[in-house]
C-alpha cells in the first residue's frame, strides 16, 4: 500500500483493532494525525498506563508480533516504559506504555496543550506550524519556534498547560505580529 493509497489514521486505527486490544491500560491517540499536523512519514502514537508491563508485552506480542517490522524495546532508565512499534494499514504505529497515568504523561501534556493552542490559534497557527513541519521540524519545536519560546521547545510548550485561553490568545497574537 502506498502512502498516497493508505487510509485516514482513524481508519487504520480502528482496522488494527488496537485500542480495543489495549482497552485494560487506558490507551489514548497523540501525536500528529488527530489535530492535522501529520505528514506522509507520520506514525499513529498511542500512550497507555501500564503498571504491569509484562502484561502489556504480552498483549503486544500475542496480538500484533506478526504485523510488520513489529518490535519491543523498553527503556532502561526513569520509568522504564515499554514502547512497541509495528506497521499496519500503511501507517507506523508506536505505543508507549509507563506505569505512570497517562494524564501525568509528557506525550499526552504536549498533545492537549496542541491541540489547544490550535483550537485557539485557528487556521493561521495551524498553517505556520505546518510550514515548520515541512521544513522539517519535529511537532513541539514547530509550536515552540511560531510561538517564539525560548529555551527548551519540549519544557516551553509543557510551561504552557496552566496559562488561561486568554493568555495563550495574546501569546499567539504577539506571535503573529
Amino acid at each position: 500500500m502506498t502512502q498516497a493509497a493508505r487510509p485516514d489514521f482513524a481508519t487504520a486505527l480502528e482496522q488494527t483493532g488496537l485500542l480495543a486490544a489495549l482497552a485494560a491500560f487506558d490507551p489514548h491517540v497523540v501525536g500528529t494525525p488527530p489535530p492535522g499536523l501529520d505528514l506522509p512519514a507520520s506514525d499513529i502514537d498511542i500512550v497507555c498506563c501500564a503498571a504491569d508491563d509484562l502484561s502489556f508485552t504480552t498483549l503486544m506480542w500475542d496480538g500484533f508480533r506478526h504485523e510488520q517490522c513489529f518490535g519491543l524495546r523498553q527503556w532502561r532508565f526513569g520509568e522504564r516504559a515499554v514502547v512497541a512499534s509495528f506497521t499496519a494499514h500503511g501507517w507506523p504505529f508506536e505505543v508507549f506504555a509507563s506505569p505512570r497515568p497517562v494524564a501525568q504523561q509528557a506525550g499526552w501534556r504536549h498533545f492537549r496543550v496542541e491541540t489547544r493552542l490550535l483550537d485557539l490559534g485557528g487556521a493561521a497557527l495551524r498553517r505556520r506550524v505546518m510550514a515548520r513541519r515541512l521544513a522539517g521540524a519535529k511537532t513541539e519545536p514547530a509550536f515552540a519556534q511560531v510561538l517564539g519560546l525560548a529555551g527548551d521547545a519540549y519544557t516551553s510548550l509543557l510551561d504552557l498547560e496552566e496559562f488561561s485561553d486568554g493568555a495563550l490568545r495574546r501569546l499567539i497574537a504577539a506571535a503573529e505580529g
